[in-house]
């Protein structure tokens, strides 16, 4: 995971810039993307991002990066439409694959080639479940690295839909509101 996001960081974070540019630039973004977040569509494409990555299914940019990137094209003023966006589209994508992982189970997953958790890593994950219980949905949101990788657990453990959905959504609220919040406190340094 950190391989993929060493090779693929799109933001830069330019503290005090000479251009006075705005601090987090979309370096990377795939071209498609930003021309479709420009246009009229630009909520529901975002949505449909957002499920993508709740899903774990999002392999062609960072999760950090799709907010601050979203502001950036945007604007600051859509913030509070973002950040609904993100956690309505992100909790679908992740309940999809908590219903994926609670019907189809441990081996099911691990034979998809678009699963893209190891065997090992997976038991990590579990092994957090186990001990901190529900809990770790939420906390495992906010996290980057981790983000998302509890659903799968949960799912196996049979977590009731209400809180796993209820907690993921929470969980994706705290992330994506730290990164606006980032965003705009940086865009204010410049």
């Amino acid at each position: 995971m950190s391989s993929i996001l060493g090779a693929k960081l799109v933001l830069m974070i330019r503290g005090y810039s000479r251009s006075m540019q705005a601090p987090l630039q979309v370096a990377q973004m795939p071209d498609e993307l930003q021309a479709l977040l420009h246009s009229e569509w630009a909520y529901l494409v975002l949505f449909g991002v957002f499920v993508l990555e709740g899903a774990m299914l999002m392999y062609f940019m960072p999760s950090e990066l799709i907010v601050p990137g979203s502001l950036v094209l945007l604007g600051t003023d859509a913030a509070v439409a973002v950040i609904g966006i993100a956690v309505l589209g992100a909790t679908i994508g992740q309940y999809a694959l908590f219903k994926v992982a609670q019907r189809g189970g441990r081996e099911y997953l691990l034979q998809k080639r678009w699963f893209a958790v190891s065997e090992s890593k997976l038991d990590r994950f579990d092994g957090w479940f186990e001990r901190w219980g529900p809990i770790v949905v939420p906390v495992s949101n906010t996290l980057l690295f981790t983000r998302g990788m509890l659903t799968v657990p949960a799912g196996f453990a049979e977590m009731d839909d209400r809180q796993f959905v209820a907690l993921s959504a929470v969980g994706t609220l705290s992330f994506e509101v730290i990164l606006a919040a980032l965003y705009v406190y940086f865009d204010t340094l410049v």
